[in-house]
């Protein structure tokens, strides 16, 4: 079913009822080669031009790397490009998915910023040689869409949240709907320093979130509290220096994080999940940590 949802009072849906999706098996990682801070396009990249340790960078991309290795998640792994700092952030680019038929398709994003308009076409080419129906909306339509960054699906079921605010906007996730056939959950975002729907909100499993409240609306809290049974609750410290909610769990038990998150680590443990910590300070630098440095594929 295709529709949008922007209100509790709009939700007619129990989480049990949406049709399965399978988990993500795959990651796609976008090496280092190129990462420093060129420009500010957020305000995390505020003082940071030309402050980025490079070398520090790849030992903490190969560190991540070989994470998901170790949770059995098969990895590919594309050069960066020059004059395309940003790239490395590979979960901007494009939305994945399968449908019933187990037929895989991405949507590709519009970019924002001119800086990062470059990165779309080259990540664009990876999915077509490897066996994806690539989908564009139309940009007469939809002005920027900047993919997982503002796009995540629920864990396991066919239903997408959204958000609008900084990088996209909302009219795009009417035609994601229609192209995907799939519910939106629509939610505004409010702060700039979380200008991405992945810096305050993780997908952990079919029950549980973690999320940086003042980011959202109450509007769109509460449609969050509806949905989820165990909402987690980062510190507005850990969710802004550290980038504790831009965390990955990709079988909904193995939580992958920055380090030194303290709080949210230990309230995830006692949720019953498996934190693994992973240095990524020179990536925070640029405004992104461990989602957005990989993209989840089937």
């Amino acid at each position: 079913m295709s529709r949008i949802y922007s209100s509790a009072k709009e939700i007619d849906f129990k989480i049990s009822d949406l049709p399965n999706m399978p988990v993500p098996t795959e990651v796609l990682m976008v090496k280092p080669t190129y990462f420093d801070v060129e420009y500010v396009i957020n305000p995390h990249m505020q003082g940071q031009i030309g402050k980025v340790d490079t070398l520090q960078a790849v030992n903490e991309w190969e560190h991540l790397l070989g994470g998901f290795k170790e949770l059995g998640i098969h990895t590919h792994v594309l050069n960066g490009v020059k004059g395309l700092p940003d790239m490395v952030f590979c979960a901007n680019q494009s939305l994945p998915f399968i449908d019933e038929e187990e037929n895989r398709k991405v949507v590709m994003s519009i970019m924002h910023t001119q800086q990062r308009k470059g990165e779309v076409e080259i990540i664009e080419e990876w999915f077509h040689k490897n066996g994806y129906e690539i989908l564009h909306l139309d940009p007469a339509v939809t002005e920027k869409f900047e993919g997982m960054g503002d796009a995540l699906w629920h864990f396991k079921r066919k239903l997408l949240w959204g958000a609008y605010g900084f990088r996209t906007n909302p009219v795009a996730f009417q035609q994601i709907s229609e192209l995907f056939d799939t519910p939106v959950v629509i939610l505004e975002l409010v702060d700039e320093v979380f200008y991405h729907l992945d810096t305050c909100m993780c997908m952990l499993n079919e029950k549980s979130v973690l999320i940086y409240p003042d980011a959202f609306t109450e509007t769109g809290l509460e449609m969050i509290h509806m949905l989820f049974e165990n909402v987690i609750i980062s510190s507005k410290y850990e969710a802004q220096k550290l980038f504790a909610v831009n965390a990955s769990c990709p079988d909904g038990k193995n939580v992958m994080i920055q380090q030194g998150s303290t709080d949210v680590n230990k309230k995830l443990r006692d949720a019953g999940f498996k934190v693994h910590e992973y240095s990524t300070y020179e990536f925070i630098k640029s405004g992104g940590s461990v989602f957005c440095m990989k993209q989840l594929l089937w």
